[in-house]
């Protein structure tokens, strides 16, 4: 039985993840005993981004409307260029992405996945980190931001690029096995 065994976790994507941040993590999470539902706004199957090309497809589990956020324990947002611009302009998504804050709910983002946190209005005053490239878009969304491999402000986990999975992946089993954090709410 691994830390997560009780867990269920969202990962909500679109096309255009970074082929790594979602695998590595998912991956690990199922290691871990996580069951692990991927989510987007059309079923079927997602396309990855592997660095400078397109490269495997994934299951969809659940389109984001047949998703509750009541039904998962922890949200995993990754990166990619394409996959959060999507998201983030994708009004269900953001209602799924701030009920996981509403209710104290974990929640890991690398690399561009926080662009996404920007648009749900849950960056204000908080503490985290991405890929250099939307540090100041963070910024003016008001997040502190910090250039970190990870950092973790009250079940917001967050890191940089795909050299910092190791640390991501560590921080999100021990967030997500903690469960809601008080702290969390936006």
């Amino acid at each position: 039985m691994g830390q997560l065994s009780n867990r269920i976790i969202a990962v909500l994507s679109e096309s255009g993840f970074e082929e790594v941040e979602l695998t590595e993590p998912v991956k690990r999470l199922k290691e871990e005993g996580a069951t692990v539902h991927i989510i987007s706004s059309k079923s079927g199957k997602i396309k990855a981004w592997d660095h400078d090309h397109w490269s495997i497809e994934v299951d969809v589990d659940k389109t984001i409307s047949e998703a509750n956020a009541d039904d998962y324990n922890g949200l995993l947002l990754p990166g990619g260029v394409i996959n959060p611009d999507q998201l983030r302009i994708n009004e269900d998504a953001l209602v799924f992405v701030k009920s996981f804050f509403a209710d104290g709910k974990p929640v890991a983002a690398i690399c561009h996945g926080p662009q996404t946190l920007i648009n749900a209005d849950v960056v204000q005053g908080r503490k985290l980190t991405s890929v250099k490239n939307i540090s100041q878009d963070l910024i003016n969304a008001g997040a502190i931001w910090s250039d970190e491999e990870v950092v973790v402000d009250q079940g917001l986990v967050t890191s940089r690029t795909p050299k910092d999975l190791p640390a991501f992946n560590d921080k999100i089993v021990e967030e997500f096995a903690e469960g809601v954090h008080e702290g969390q709410h936006a």
